[in-house]
């Protein structure tokens, strides 16, 4: 027995009718894990390149959670300004980042920094 709905003949019906679909209850997120906030957060968050991934590894270079906000602001910064790729020195390491992309290119710590040069960047940044 088909039903008929804005014209349309429906095999069968839900149990508790079409009505009962209009009642569905909304279902709240945390503000934390909301299509909003984790899409901006993707979007402007910092990517690390597979060589700057490699280069963390193997120089023993760990960032905090501070040193992550520190490195973002500071790419951000970088992009109002209209930079590329910026060089940022962080505490006593160094980062070469693809502002546009905003992905780290490299990585060094304080060992690596001495007789560097930096090339293929437009502006330098030092984070604090």
């Amino acid at each position: 027995m088909a039903e008929t709905i804005n014209g349309i003949n429906v095999p069968f019906l839900p149990i508790g009718g079409v009505d009962g679909l209009k009642e569905r209850p909304v279902i709240g997120l945390p503000e934390e894990r909301s299509f909003d906030t984790v899409l901006s957060k993707e979007l402007n968050g910092l990517k690390f390149s597979k060589h700057a991934q490699q280069r963390l590894d193997s120089r023993n270079i760990q960032l905090s959670d501070d040193d992550m906000a520190h490195l973002s602001s500071a790419v951000t910064k970088a992009d109002e300004k209209g930079a590329k790729d910026s060089l940022v020195l962080l505490r006593e390491m160094a980062f070469v980042v693809s502002v546009k992309n905003r992905t780290v290119v490299t990585a060094m710590d304080s060992a690596h920094l001495k007789d560097n040069v930096f090339t293929n960047i437009d502006s330098a940044i030092i984070a604090s």
